[in-house]
This record gives structure tokens, sequence and C-alpha cells, in this order.
């Protein structure tokens, strides 16, 4: 085999550190958003916050924000068209914006995560607000207001005082409601929770199990009403104890003591023949068992609700409508001038390492800066496109995909899903996700589209002004879907009614 020289040029695309943490950035909420600048703080000594957002100019950002989005759109690209390729090929191309960047960029230690897909998981994420960083002392935190509150078992055993008991009996009555779940339920059998403290000795566990069975009474004569049950069934019957002794309540009373799917199919006929009541008696004492709690404990579970704050305002200006960032949700950072300065006049040893620091911290700033314009960017394009929606309402809901806003805005499909995944806009109708305003088409008569939103908004019309002695079918609406003109089979109705969570016609006559 002869030996011999070639020169063959390839390309390939170099996911740097910068990009790696702009992809990430751009897929996070605002929650999740305020903990990362937190915890940038918290590790980076060159940032610091400040009252007025950094100036564009400082960094050079006005500059860099085409390559930047340049590189995210390449990357991706990349990233679908070389599946089929070499996977071991390593990147050796960076782009003209990070070539005026010192070479240390190319040993900074960032977390390395990165995701090429869209990820779904973060919708509706639980990330902990934001801590208010006020001193005032009179200031009191929701968070804290929620984490105080009074729990189940407290409940009980602040009613437990009041008991005159034996300290056998004080104490079952105390391993009682410790050992009831988040909906106040008492899960063990009484004989298993004796024999889980007796162990092999019966006698013990016989004298255990009659303690607990008088704590138990005295438990469900507690309140919240329903306390201390053991299934559904008992839970409801213990509520209905403080009813009037009628006989819709009887039935009511019946009903609980027969397998609880015949009361969610809302078998009128079988429960009447098998409670001995009349179905008129029936259909009454559903009503009342409609109206009881089946987790009495759940009011006291203490969790935590974030509050829904928008990324984006949309405002309506004269004829049109103004699209701003809510500069609440923006974090306002810039580098630590004095620590910069005593970097830039004492370079020693370590230098290189706090060198790499600040560095980090202007990549941070200018990748958070480059998320909100992207958010803008979309948000923008967004309300032109459903102009109507903010003019009419969701019933002139338009179909939108994301290559429409994609092909817009020169990115690729998937940085619009990570733009608009757990990313809120306020409008003069609410706030809403900025997916809420991407549909599918569905075919009209006249040869146009209409949108899969639009189609559930006239849904939900259809059925709150219908006949509720007659609730109209799937197929029917179907049908009065159709005289406006819109294709929409009997199934697509039903996957769109159960989505709207509205309960088949048969179940809405009865409630």
């Amino acid at each position: 085999m002869k030996q011999g020289l070639s020169l063959r040029v390839s390309q390939h695309l170099a996911l740097t550190p910068q990009l790696q943490q702009s992809i990430r950035l751009l897929q996070l909420s605002t929650l999740e958003l305020s903990q990362e600048v937190e915890q940038m703080l918290d590790e980076n000594p060159f940032l610091e916050i400040t009252e007025e957002a950094a100036t564009r100019e400082e960094f050079g950002l006005a500059e860099a924000d085409a390559p930047v989005s340049q590189d995210i759109r390449d990357f991706e690209y990349a990233a679908s068209e070389s599946a089929a390729g070499n996977a071991d090929d390593k990147a050796s191309i960076s782009t003209d914006a990070e070539s005026s960047e010192p070479k240390l960029e190319e040993s900074w230690e960032g977390d390395g995560t990165v995701e090429s897909a869209p990820d779904d998981s973060e919708w509706g994420s639980d990330a902990p607000a934001r801590k208010n960083n006020n001193d005032d002392s009179e200031d009191v935190d929701a968070a804290e207001l929620a984490r105080s509150q009074e729990s189940l078992q407290d409940h009980l055993h602040r009613q437990s005082l009041g008991l005159r008991l034996s300290d056998e009996d004080r104490a079952a009555l105390h391993f009682l409601i410790e050992s009831l779940n988040d909906d106040g339920y008492l899960e063990d059998t009484l004989a298993s929770l004796a024999a889980g403290l007796a162990g092999d000795d019966l006698e013990q566990a016989e004298e255990l199990e009659q303690h607990f069975a008088m704590a138990l009474s005295l438990l469900q004569h507690m309140e919240p009403a329903g306390v201390g049950a053991r299934n559904l069934g008992e839970c409801l019957s213990l509520q209905l104890l403080d009813c009037k002794n009628t006989e819709e309540v009887r039935a009511a009373m019946a009903i609980c003591l027969q397998p609880m799917e015949l009361l969610a199919k809302r078998d009128v006929k079988r429960l009447a023949l098998l409670c001995g009541f009349s179905e008129a008696a029936i259909k009454l004492a559903i009503g009342i068992i409609g109206r009881l709690d089946p987790k009495p404990g759940r009011r006291f579970v203490n969790v935590e609700r974030n509050v829904v704050v928008p990324d984006v305002l949309v405002i309506k200006s004269g004829r049109g409508f103004k699209v701003s960032l809510n500069g609440e949700v923006m974090p306002k950072l810039r580098v630590h001038d004095i620590y910069a300065n005593a970097l830039k006049q004492h370079k020693g040893q370590g230098g290189a390492a706090l060198q790499q620091r600040l560095q980090e911290a202007r990549w941070f700033i200018k990748n958070i800066q480059q998320r909100f314009d992207t958010i803008l960017r979309v948000s923008t394009a967004i309300v032109e496109r459903q102009k109507n929606f903010f003019m009419h309402g969701e019933l002139a809901m338009r179909p939108l995909v994301l290559r429409e806003i994609a092909d817009e805005l020169g990115l690729h499909e998937s940085t619009i899903s990570r733009v608009t995944t757990a990313k809120y806009m306020s409008t003069p109708y609410g706030t809403f996700e900025l997916k809420y305003f991407f549909g599918s088409a569905l075919g009209t008569e006249s040869g146009g589209n209409a949108s899969s939103t639009a189609v559930r908004a006239l849904i939900k019309q259809f059925v709150a002004s219908e006949n509720l002695n007659k609730p109209l079918s799937d197929n029917q609406i179907s049908e009065m879907l159709k005289e406006q003109g819109i294709e929409c089979a009997r199934r697509t109705v039903a996957k769109y009614r159960e989505a709207l969570r509205i309960a088949p016609a048969n179940l809405r006559k009865t409630l």
C-alpha cells in the first residue's frame, strides 16, 4: 500500500459553553430563571444586582445579537441533519462573535448540559418563587403564610386536648391521628396497626386493637366531618350524620353502603332497586352526596402555589397593540466595576481563574439579554399573526404552527418551542402561555382553515347554551359545526370535549 498525503476540508459545529448556556437559559421559565440568577450571584463575585439594567453597548451586545441567534439556528439545524452522520466527530469551528473573546473561553467549566430538543416536561414547572429581598419586617411573604397554616394533625390534636382520656386511650388516639393520610383517611386496618406495635404478642395486639377501636370512634366525631374513614362510603356516611333525618338523607346513607361504581355511573334504577327507595328519592340523595367533601383533609394540606407572572405585556394602543417585556421579571445585572478594575490592575498568581470568572459573568449577562430579546421577537410575531384574537377573543383565533413563526424570524422550530414553553403573555382577555396561540387547522366549506382553539371555544359556547333537559350529543355538535362551515368529525368533537373537561351528554343530563 502506497503512502501519500491528502488535504480534506471539513466543517463541524462547535457547541461552545456560551452557546450551551444560551440554549439552557432560553428554555427556563421565569421562576427557574430567577433561581438560576440567584445561584450565579452566590457563585460569581463579579456579578451584582443594580437598579438599572446593564447597557447593551457595555459588552458589545448590539453586534453580538445576530451571531448568537445564528449560532442557535445553525446548531439545531446541524443537529437534526447530522443524526445519520459520524457521532464521534469533534467540533472545531467557532463564530466570529466569539473570536474576539479571550482564549480562556475554551477552558471555562460550564455545566455542559444542553437539550437539542424541546423539553415539554417543564410545562407548569414547580420552581419556588423568588424570595423578597426587602428587609422590612412588616412585609409578609405569601409563601410564609402558606407554610404557617395549621395541618390536619395539629387541628385534630388541638381538639383532643378537651377529651378526658386515660393515658392508653390518649396514646391510641394520637397514634391514629398521625396515621392519617393527606386526605384524612385511615388507610391501614386497626388489626394491622396493632400487630405492627405488638409484634408476636397476640394478647397485647388484641388489647391495642380495642384501644384503637375506641379511639377511632372518637376520631370520627371530630372536625372536619368524615375524617378517620377507612373508605369513601364511610367518609360520606360520617358527613351525612350531621344532616337532618329525612327520606333523602336515609336514601343517601343507603347509597353509601353500595358499591361506589354505581354512584359514579349514576345508575338510578339499580340504586333504587338495591336501596329500596323511589327513583325520585335516589336522585335527590345523589344531589345531597354531590355536596359532600370526599377528601375532608385536603383543605389542610400545605400546598405552595406558584403565581403565574407574565413575561410579555400586550396593551391596546390606538388601533393596534403594543408588545413589551415585563420589567419586573428581567434581572438587572452588571459586572462589579471595583472587582473588574482590581483584576485589570493586579494580574498576578491566580489571575487566569479570576479572568475566567469575569468572562463567565459577561457571558451570563449577554445570554440573559439575548433570551429576553428572543422572547420579545417571538411574542411580537405572535401578536401580528393573531390580531383577530386580541380584537374579538378566542373565537377569532386563526391556525398557527411553530414553522410559520420560525420561518418569519429565521429561527429553528425547536428554538420557537423553547421560547413558547412556560412563558406567559398578559392580554386584555387574560394571561396565556405562548403555546396557547398555536393550534392545528380544520378545513372549512369555503376552502379555508379554522383554528382548533376557536373550534374548542365554539364547542364550549354550544354546551353552555344547550337545553339542560336535552343536552347536545357529540354527533349533534358535529352537525352544528358543519352548519357553521367547519368540517369536524364526531371523534374530533369528543376529543375536544374531553380536553375541555366537559362531561358526556348522558352525565350532563343527570347533573
